[in-house]
């Protein structure tokens, strides 16, 4: 149950985060990936202080090895550069300009009403599972 609650108030805080930054208006999406029209900076200072805030994290996280509620943490193995990475960067990439929309604002959009993000979540559940179909492992779990 504090997993549960953890987990909750943490995406509420994501969520929250995403709306403040603008991260979930695919309108200022799309100008941030328009380098060849009006381009809209503001989501890439966003993004860096993202990336700064997640390596500390990841930093903390790896020296103290179990999360506030006691549970085991489980930082990713691997750590150089292979063809499913940049496969799967390229997909995300694509439907991100193609949508305007990546996985964590669609959601936040999916409980605004955006008619976008009502297609674009089955979609991204939908490719969750046929790639965890042809992975091999036939589920959609961490390892």
């Amino acid at each position: 149950m504090v997993n549960a609650f953890a987990a909750l108030v943490s995406g509420i805080i994501f969520g929250i985060g995403l709306l403040l930054s603008g991260m979930s208006d695919p309108q200022k999406m799309l100008a941030f990936l328009d380098l060849a029209g009006e381009w809209d900076p503001s989501l890439a200072l966003v993004m860096l202080s993202a990336i700064g805030t997640s390596r500390l994290c990841f930093v903390l996280a790896a020296r103290r090895g179990e999360t506030i509620t006691g549970a085991p943490i489980q930082l990713p193995r691997q750590t150089e550069v292979d063809r499913r990475l940049v496969g799967g960067s390229v997909v995300f990439g694509v439907g991100w300009g193609l949508a305007g929309l990546c996985p964590g604002p669609a959601i936040v959009g999916l409980g605004l009403g955006y008619g976008p993000a009502l297609v674009l979540v089955p979609a991204l559940l939908g490719g969750l599972w046929v790639g965890g179909l042809w992975l091999g492992r036939g589920r959609v779990t961490p390892r």
